[in-house]
């Protein structure tokens, strides 16, 4: 299909970029650099396809997409913006946005946002934004890992859709949990967090579903459960690979037929909730062992969501320490900064406490250190004191049964996307890489130590450094 596709940005190279990559395509492509002409064009009847930036010299790019759905409600925008934030994302989207890019963006990708948008058939747009200040985001970072993240919530608010949330100890679980809430059409009601794994086994159908008076020794009135409490709002089910066997049969029995009854009880009760679970562990191993219901899964697991480790992300560190700097000064300590050898430190370290452990780690640093600026030799103290790295292995488990464990849930998790090719080599950079990275990061940058450990020649270990690129940050004396 043919289009002329209307282009508002004030950077000209990226018009540029967009009127030779849609011309390309056979596209006419009419740019500008100005909101006011974009409104112009649209309120003429020009144009089958709207790509505007958020930032431009006249007007918000996000403001103008009401006022266009209003007038013309089938001519679909897509927005860029360089503000990679969550809110961007959730206002573009809530707005009426088709598609949201963050700047830099994938040219490749934006294409395909725009065949999509020409061919796609059209549907309602959502409702108004959710009400929210750029403060008060519960998500940092800017990402493509997190891009990614920002744009599954912002499709995600006005839905009730039940959402599987993935990820290690420390990545921020239970604020994406929280965002999905708070950005979302149920803000108004509560939301709930439950624990999974803090509740005894026993008392865990009692404190989901609540019991009556009577219903088991103990129970001397009625208490109202998780569900209940959470009613027209959002319950978290935070650690759900611990709930036992039995519980889980009552959790699946509610999302089939949408209503419980409390322990004791006889009348159903109808449970207006959204479920949003999460989990560290792997569930389709669990699923393999017996220990996690393969039909619960896929009911939890409509929409996944994975959070990437911190490690995986290190460009994202300047900006949490930013804001947990902030936090900081906002308690009443007075203002701090790092300088840049401090950050390239931080970001060079493995961060096994993930987000977590860097909030920790700043907020030390907001105490305990009267420099108005930070520097390396405080961070080289703070990271000395930290537990070292190591492989998590359960008790009595040697390393190879450890490793041939985690291959197996590597399998397990990605058997619908495992690489056609290249399978040895992509492993081996997988495994070879972290360990490498872990024990320089146990031995403080000490190279020597580390070949000692690894069981490598010195020049061996410093060939793969260099393959591997390898970020080694030397201790100091």
């Amino acid at each position: 299909m043919t289009a002329t596709i209307l282009v508002a940005d004030d950077d000209r190279a990226i018009r540029t970029v967009l009127d030779q990559a849609l011309g390309r395509l056979g596209h006419q492509v009419r740019a500008t650099g100005h909101a006011a002409t974009l409104w112009q064009w649209v309120n003429d009847g020009q144009g089958d396809l709207v790509i505007t930036d958020v930032l431009m010299p006249d007007e918000n790019g996000l403001d103008l997409i009401p006022r266009i759905k209003k007038l013309r409600p089938n001519l679909r925008v897509i927005v860029m913006s360089a503000q990679n934030t969550l809110l961007t994302a959730v206002r573009a989207t809530e707005r009426g946005a088709f598609e949201y890019l963050p700047k830099p963006f994938d040219l490749r990708e934006l294409v395909g946002a725009v065949e999509r948008a020409l061919n796609q058939p059209h549907s309602v747009a959502a409702g108004e934004a959710a009400p929210a200040d750029e403060e008060a985001l519960p998500l940092i970072g800017r990402s493509p890992a997190m891009q990614d993240i920002y744009r599954v919530l912002a499709r995600l608010m006005a839905t009730d859709l039940t959402v599987m949330i993935t990820g290690e100890s420390g990545t921020g679980k239970e604020l994406v949990a929280r965002a999905l809430h708070d950005f979302g059409k149920r803000r108004a009601g509560p939301f709930v967090a439950v624990n999974m794994a803090a509740i005894p086994r026993e008392l865990i159908e009692s404190e989901l579903f609540g019991h009556e008076k009577g219903a088991f020794t103990g129970a001397l009135t009625r208490s109202s459960g998780r569900f209940e409490q959470a009613a027209g709002g959002t319950l978290f089910l935070d650690e759900i690979g611990d709930m036992p066997l039995e519980a889980q049969t009552r959790l699946l029995r509610v999302l089939q037929q949408g209503e419980y009854t409390t322990v004791g009880g006889r009348l159903p009760i109808r449970a207006d909730v959204r479920i949003v679970a999460a989990t560290h562990r792997a569930l389709p191993q669990l699923v393999r062992q017996g220990l996690f219901r393969e039909d619960l899964f896929y009911r939890l697991n409509v929409v996944p969501i994975r959070l990437p480790p911190l490690r995986e992300r290190a460009e994202d560190i300047a900006d949490l320490v930013r804001h947990f700097l902030a936090e900081a000064r906002a308690d009443g300590l007075p203002p701090k900064s790092l300088d840049a050898a401090a950050l390239e430190r931080l970001k060079a370290y493995m961060w096994p406490g993930n987000v977590r452990e860097l909030e920790n780690l700043v907020r030390r640093l907001a105490v305990l250190y009267s420099e108005d600026v930070i520097g390396l030799d405080a961070i080289e103290a703070e990271l000395a004191e930290a537990p070292t790295a190591s492989l998590p292995l359960p008790a009595g488990e040697s390393l190879g049964a450890a490793a041939e464990r985690q291959l197996r849930e590597y399998f397990a998790a990605h058997k619908e996307g495992l690489p056609a090719a290249g399978l040895y080599d992509r492993v081996l950079r997988e495994v070879e890489r972290p360990l490498i990275a872990l024990t320089l990061e146990a031995t403080r940058g000490n190279q020597i130590r580390a070949a000692q450990l690894l069981g490598l020649n010195r020049n061996t270990l410093r060939k793969k450094i260099r393959e591997l690129d390898i970020r080694v940050v030397r201790s100091i004396k």
